[in-house]
């Protein structure tokens, strides 16, 4: 039996969960920000350093491979992370869905409970008779089911009878 502070309580956990997992995509979001920030930083740090290699300065060439390498990395990273974030989001919505259905499926099939149990004492009793008439009902359904086969069964047996009455019946009579 499930009280009403169960079906709160329950209700409260998932709304806590699905606000857990609203703020986890907060934070999920400004990491992509940070992310974001970064590949400025680096886009203005390859932007300087490109500006000052075409003045002419060829020793520091290895750097502004390994910058725009950097830079290229975090692109990917930053395409990575946001892909995971929004398939992640995607699933959290589904099972906050998944959950809220079975919330509601469990409650539609614990309403008739809960109402029973703040009927007064006749209904209950009428419900009671209820159930004890429908099994009375499947009992006596089942008798006639038998009697109607035992009828039959004489009935033929009767059948058969006459028709050797008859026959006898006959063979008296070519005699």
């Amino acid at each position: 039996v499930v009280t009403r502070d169960d079906v709160e309580e329950s209700l409260k956990a998932t709304w806590q969960y699905a606000k857990d997992k609203e703020q986890l995509l907060k934070d999920l979001r400004s990491q992509t920000e940070e992310t974001g920030q970064q590949l400025s930083v680096k886009q203005d740090e390859r932007d300087y350093w490109l500006e000052y290699k075409n003045v002419g300065s060829k020793t520091h060439a290895k750097k502004i491979k390994n910058l725009e390498k950097d830079i290229k990395e975090v692109k990917d990273d930053l395409h990575r992370a946001t892909e995971y974030y929004r398939n992640a989001l995607k699933a959290v919505r589904e099972e906050n869905d998944k959950l809220v259905e079975s919330y509601v499926k469990k409650s539609k099939e614990q309403a008739p409970e809960s109402a029973v149990r703040y009927l007064d004492k006749s209904s209950c009793r009428e419900i009671e008779e209820n159930a004890w008439l429908k099994e009375e009902v499947k009992m006596y359904r089942k008798e006639v089911r038998d009697l109607k086969a035992s009828v039959q069964l004489l009935e033929e047996e009767n059948i058969g009878l006459v028709i050797k009455l008859i026959d006898g019946k006959l063979q008296n009579l070519r005699v």
